[in-house]
C-alpha cells in the first residue's frame, strides 16, 4: 500500500473536520450517538486518481472516496456513482462538506452505538479496508 504524502493527510483531516462543523451538532440529536467516538478518516490509500478509505463518526462506518486533485469538478449534493473496487461495486452519493470540501460516501453501518473505543473503531475500519480490496473470488 502507497503512503500518503503530508498534504493528502491534511486533506484527510480537512475532511474530517468539515464533517464535524456540517453534522456534529445534528449527530447527537440521534438516538445512536456515540460520545465515545469521534471523526476520523482512516486507512486511505490511492485508487484510480482518488484517495479511498473509511471515515468513522460518532453515528456510522463509510466507504469515502475523494479527489486527490482539490481542483477536481464538484458534482451535484447527491449525484451517485458506483464504483468498481477489488471485493465488488459499489455506490457512492456525493455530499458536499463546505466550500471546497466534498465527498463521495458508500454508508456501510448506520448504528455504531455498541462500539466501546476508538481502538475498536479504528480495527473496524481496517477490516472494512482489507475486504473492500481483496478480490471476491467467489
Amino acid at each position: 500500500m502507497q503512503s500518503l504524502s503530508p498534504e493528502q493527510y491534511g486533506r484527510l483531516r480537512q475532511f474530517a473536520d468539515a464533517w464535524t462543523r456540517r453534522h456534529l451538532k445534528s449527530a447527537k440529536r440521534d438516538p445512536h450517538f456515540n460520545p465515545r467516538l469521534g471523526v476520523d478518516a482512516l486507512c486511505f490509500q490511492p485508487v484510480d486518481n482518488q484517495l479511498l478509505g473509511a471515515l468513522i463518526t460518532p453515528l456510522s462506518l463509510s466507504l469515502a472516496m475523494l479527489p486527490q486533485d482539490s481542483a477536481a469538478l464538484v458534482p451535484d449534493n447527491g449525484a451517485t456513482r458506483h464504483v468498481a473496487l477489488p471485493s465488488g461495486g459499489y455506490d457512492f452519493v456525493a455530499e458536499r462538506l463546505e466550500v471546497g470540501i466534498w465527498w463521495w460516501r458508500c454508508q456501510v453501518l448506520d448504528d455504531l452505538s455498541d462500539i466501546e473505543s476508538l481502538q475498536q473503531a479504528s480495527r473496524l475500519a481496517q477490516q472494512l479496508m482489507e475486504r473492500v480490496m481483496t478480490p471476491d473470488d467467489g
